[in-house]
């Protein structure tokens, strides 16, 4: 479970034009999970967060697929 702070110790998954719009215009992006921030920071450095992991997950799969 997730507590406060907790979305600021990973990396987000974003689209790429926005990320790319965030770290040359410094505007806010919103990741998968939902979270908005300004990115500033190398991803690289954090764990992905699991959120996102599952958000992209269920969005590969496709509105097609069902669970069970």
């Amino acid at each position: 479970m997730l507590e406060d702070g907790d979305h600021d110790r990973f990396s987000h998954i974003v689209k790429k034009d926005d990320q790319m719009r965030g770290y040359v215009l410094g505007e806010a992006v919103t990741a998968l999970c939902g979270k908005r921030w300004v990115p500033s920071r190398d991803p690289e450095k954090y764990p992905v967060c699991p959120t996102c992991l599952e958000v992209l997950a269920a969005i590969r799969m496709g509105p097609n697929s069902r669970d069970g």
